[in-house]
């Protein structure tokens, strides 16, 4: 018996929840542990806690069952963070944390120092969804826990195109596979397929993206006005980052929103040399060697300069090598 399978089977009651703004990762991992625990511990009861997440994720069997932290106080036996690397980033559902009886943490980002019970952290791993399917017992899988899992490694590898995708990555989406994924609609329904204004946001942030660092960077950026202008919210602002991060000869892509009076959230990506998560950890956000994000207050162009200031830093230093 694994020790994530021991954990639940001392306890009736368990919460899972995901950080803020959750992407692929997230949600398949909120869902894929649900239908795990669901399915194989019938005397305990778990329930998702997470902000509305994108309706693409619907195709996902026990999207209905995710719930959003209302007023009223409960105590669980156990409360899972996944894929999340602080209390803070688990936003309402935080206090649902504090009062638990005992607390898990698992996660795969660097940034995490850890703010559970026990703590389960892999900065090397591909995904939160990998390391889940590492703690469970693989006969215990279903299609259902497979699909949302193998959505979440797929997500946070890229399709298995990033440097984070290992050898064992693929063994484990192989895996989840052979239990029946249909992982050509998960992949088309989730990640590849763009709304008519997706498309269109896009289109204009690719159009009016800034090289920078001679060449090694780009930076785009989208303003409220314009969200406004073309329908969408930030959900929809979902994968430009890495579409600047494709340009050729560019190292670091820089994507940022506005979300208040001189306040921006940006998304960081590199390819091969600049750790975004220790820039992003400067400006009090984190993430991932390359991938991470922070909220900064100040003009756009102060914002940049900043971050580009950290950036060039890295390059240079890493060219002196």
């Amino acid at each position: 018996m694994t020790e994530l399978n021991k954990e639940i089977q001392e306890v009736r009651t368990v919460a899972i929840a995901g950080h803020i703004r959750p992407d692929g990762d997230s949600v398949g991992a909120c869902i894929g542990l649900w239908h795990y625990i669901r399915e194989n511990f019938e005397d305990t009861e778990a329930e998702i806690w997470l902000e509305k997440p994108d309706e693409k994720f619907a195709v996902l069997e026990g999207f209905d069952a995710i719930r959003r932290v209302d007023d009223e106080e409960r105590e669980y036996d156990l409360f899972i963070a996944v894929d999340c690397g602080s209390c803070e980033r688990l936003g309402a559902a935080s206090r649902y944390f504090e009062h638990a009886k005992r607390t898990i943490c698992v996660d795969h980002h660097v940034s995490n120092e850890g703010f559970a019970d026990v703590r389960e952290i892999d900065p090397d791993a591909s995904s939160t969804c990998e390391i889940l399917v590492r703690m469970m017992e693989p006969e215990k899988i279903s299609v259902r826990a497979a699909s949302a899992l193998y959505m979440g490694i797929a997500h946070d590898t890229g399709v298995f195109q990033y440097g984070n995708t290992s050898p064992d990555t693929m063994r484990t989406a192989a895996m989840l596979m052979e239990k029946g994924v249909n992982h050509t609609r998960i992949l088309e329904e989730t990640f590849y397929k763009k709304t008519y204004r997706q498309n269109q946001i896009l289109g204009k942030a690719l159009l009016e993206s800034m090289r920078v660092l001679d060449g090694r960077g780009i930076v785009s950026v989208v303003r409220r006005k314009e969200m406004t202008f073309f329908g969408v919210t930030p959900m929809d602002l979902d994968g430009i980052v890495s579409q600047l991060r494709l340009t050729e000869g560019v190292e670091v892509a820089i994507f940022l929103y506005e979300t208040g009076n001189l306040e921006y959230r940006v998304s960081l990506r590199s390819k091969n040399i600049v750790d975004v998560n220790e820039v992003a950890t400067y400006f009090g956000g984190g993430g991932h060697v390359r991938a991470a994000g922070v909220t900064m207050k100040g003009t756009f162009h102060d914002i940049v300069n900043n971050l580009t200031l950290h950036i060039e830093h890295q390059i240079v230093e890493q060219e002196k090598q």
